[in-house]
C-alpha cells in the first residue's frame, strides 16, 4: 500500500503529492465522446477554477478534442506558466484518423512523436505522468504490450517523462509492465476488477477510474446511489465520486465537465462522508 496515501491525497510515484479528487479534460473540448465541441473559453474557465479550488491532477490526452478545440491548447492557455505542484497525466497510444476520431494503435516506431507531440502543445519540457492507452473499448487483455511500453521506458530514462502508467488494461498486461519499469498508475473505464485495484494498492500504484460517472455510455444506478444521496442531503453525482474514493486510499477519482456549476458539485464530492451503512447500501 502507499504508505503516504491519506483521506485526501496520494503520493504518485513516491514523489508527487496529488490531491486524490482530480479533474478529466475530455469534456473541456467535447461536450460527449461524438458530439460537437464546446467553447474554447469555457474549458479555460473551468480549469482556472479547478486550480483555484485546489486541484493538481489532471488528466488529458492529446486525442482528446476536434477541429480548432483541443484539451492539451486549452490546458496550456488558461494555466501556463503552471503552479509547481500541478500534475499532468497524458494518454498515448491511439492514433486519429481522417475523421477525428481514435482509429488504430500507434506502433512502437510511432509513440516517440505522439510523447513529443504532448510536450509541444502542452509546453512542457517533462510529462509528469504518461499512460499507454491500450485497445478501443472492448474488453481490456488479449495483446502483449511490452515493446510499446518499453519504448515509454527509454524515454522516461531519457527525462521526458517522469512517471509511466497503463490504461485499458488487464492483471497480465499490469504485471507485464511492471517487468520492464515501474508502473505509477493503472486508469480503466471501472473498478469491476477488485482484484486488479488490489493489486495496485499493494504495489502502490494509483488506480484511477476512468468515466467515473459513465462518460454517457454507462448510466448510474440511481436507485442505490439516490437513495443515499437523499440521506445525505448530496445529488447523485458527488455520492458517486465518493463511493469511488471510499473503494481503497489507491483511488483517484478524475471526473470531467465544461461547465463551473458541474465542477463545483463535483469538487464538493471530496468533503462527503459515506458511512459504512451507506456503502454497503451502495455496493449491494
Amino acid at each position: 500500500m502507499n504508505p503516504m496515501a491519506t483521506k485526501k491525497t496520494f503520493s504518485l510515484g513516491g514523489d508527487l503529492t496529488i490531491n486524490r479528487l482530480g479533474f478529466g479534460a475530455m469534456r473541456l473540448a467535447l461536450g460527449t465522446l461524438d458530439g460537437p465541441t464546446r467553447a474554447p473559453e469555457s474549458g479555460i474557465a473551468v480549469l482556472r477554477r479547478a486550480v483555484e479550488r485546489g486541484v493538481n491532477h489532471i488528466d488529458t490526452a492529446g486525442f482528446y478534442g476536434r477541429g480548432a478545440v483541443w484539451a492539451n491548447d486549452l490546458i496550456r492557455t488558461a494555466l501556463s506558466p503552471y503552479p509547481d505542484d500541478l500534475v499532468i497525466a497524458t494518454k498515448v497510444g491511439p492514433l486519429l484518423g481522417a475523421n477525428g476520431v481514435p482509429s488504430r494503435q500507434a506502433t512502437p516506431d510511432e509513440l516517440r512523436a505522439l510523447v513529443e507531440t504532448d510536450l509541444r502543445t502542452l509546453g512542457l519540457d517533462r510529462l509528469d505522468l504518461v499512460y499507454l492507452r491500450v485497445g478501443g473499448l472492448a474488453a481490456p487483455g488479449g495483446e502483449s504490450i511490452a515493446e510499446r511500453f518499453a519504448v515509454l521506458a527509454e524515454l522516461r530514462a531519457e527525462g521526458l517523462i517522469r512517471h509511466l502508467g497503463v490504461s485499458h488494461v488487464d492483471a497480465a498486461q499490469f504485471a507485464e509492465a511492471r517487468a520492464i519499469a515501474p508502473v505509477a498508475a493503472v486508469q480503466n473505464e471501472h473498478v469491476a476488477d477488485m482484484e486488479l485495484l488490489a493489486e495496485c494498492t499493494e504495489a502502490g500504484a494509483a488506480y484511477v477510474p476512468y468515466f467515473p460517472l459513465g462518460g454517457g455510455r454507462t448510466p448510474l444506478d440511481t436507485g442505490r446511489l439516490g437513495k443515499v444521496a437523499a440521506r445525505l442531503g448530496a445529488t447523485v453525482t458527488q455520492v458517486q465520486i465518493a463511493s469511488l474514493l471510499a473503494l481503497s486510499p489507491s483511488v483517484l477519482a478524475i471526473p470531467g465537465t465544461g461547465t463551473l456549476g458541474h465542477l463545483e458539485e463535483n469538487l464538493a464530492a471530496g468533503d462527503l462522508d459515506l458511512s459504512d451503512e451507506d456503502l454497503s447500501e451502495l455496493r449491494g
